[in-house]
């Protein structure tokens, strides 16, 4: 098999690494495995145009992408328009995608993994046409993430500390809106402060990611019109994997829905694997059963503990 590696050379954890070394013990882990694997490393704003080519080249038989959520999520979205499998090196900062597949987080395992996995269908969703592997979001979220764009940080631990500072700012003025909700087995307008969409449902555990990936379903999830107080205490129940029961947040499982936001102002943000994007006035989200192709560890490699 002929496998070609996209790096994002900013990205994650990938930008403290002898990067010429690495990739180096990637060639020789796939040819120990029977591959051919061929690496290009690339800036940020390189990352886009280096997968689609990877992807569309000759001989190419999977897609094999490092960096953080945004080289993720693109790296997913071109495996689903072109067929590619797609392995995922988690290179991140929470690296959710990679956890839903129950890939090993040390970068040298997951090579591993990959050179002796085996191709499977999964789910992969859209909002209004955009592919995501994690979730979509509004309110909470995309303030979250809007804020933290500002501030400045250089390591893993930097990412984190500063989304906890980000969640501080946002909880002084909670976000609220009202949202039209079509599908699910209901329509409703309801007053909210933040709404997730995950590509399947997902658990309870602290970091919150799928429980699997082929359910045909999205996970919908609205908190309603919290005060700062009410918002702190939500924070803590994500963290602590309690937030199922916290009672402002309701949820349904369906393979589809409309959101319609009536008094969307310009400006407004969603935010969809970890990214910014406008807001726009309707959103249509929808499961695409199995029509991803990922490469996941063999059970042989999983008892292993690669």
């Amino acid at each position: 098999m002929r496998v070609k590696a996209v790096l994002n050379r900013g990205g994650g954890t990938l930008r403290t690494m002898d990067l010429d070394a690495f990739t180096a013990r990637a060639r020789d882990i796939f040819a120990d495995a029977g591959h051919e694997l061929d690496c290009v490393v690339v800036d940020g704003d390189g990352v886009a145009d280096a997968l689609r080519r990877a992807a569309t080249s000759d001989g190419t038989d999977a897609l094999l992408a490092g960096g953080g959520d945004g080289t993720i999520s693109s790296a997913a979205a071109t495996a689903f328009e072109t067929g590619v499998p797609l392995g995922i090196l988690p290179a991140g900062t929470m690296n959710l995608f990679a956890r839903a597949l129950r890939m090993p987080l040390d970068l040298d395992a997951a090579l591993h993994a990959i050179a002796h996995g085996q191709v499977h269908h999964i789910d992969i969703a859209t909002a209004n046409g955009r592919p995501f592997v994690h979730q979509f979001g509004v309110g909470i979220h995309a303030r979250l993430v809007r804020i933290r764009s500002h501030m400045v940080y250089g390591s893993r631990w930097g990412k984190m500390l500063a989304s906890l500072r980000a969640i501080g700012a946002a909880a002084v003025d909670p976000p609220r809106f009202e949202v039209e909700v079509y599908g699910g087995g209901a329509t409703s307008r309801r007053t909210v402060s933040g709404i997730a969409v995950s590509n399947n449902p997902l658990d309870n555990a602290p970091v919150p990611v799928a429980k699997s990936l082929d359910s045909g379903l999205l996970g919908v999830y609205l908190a309603s019109s919290v005060t700062t107080h009410e918002l702190f205490n939500l924070g803590i129940d994500v963290l602590t994997g309690r937030w199922r029961d916290n009672a402002m947040v309701s949820e349904v499982e369906t393979p589809q829905l409309t959101l319609h936001f009536p008094k969307r102002r310009r400006g407004h943000h969603a935010v969809i694997d970890g990214e910014l994007i406008a807001l726009d006035p309707s959103v249509h989200l929808k499961i695409h059963h199995e029509a991803l192709k990922v490469i996941l560890p063999s059970a042989e490699t999983e008892n292993n503990g690669k």
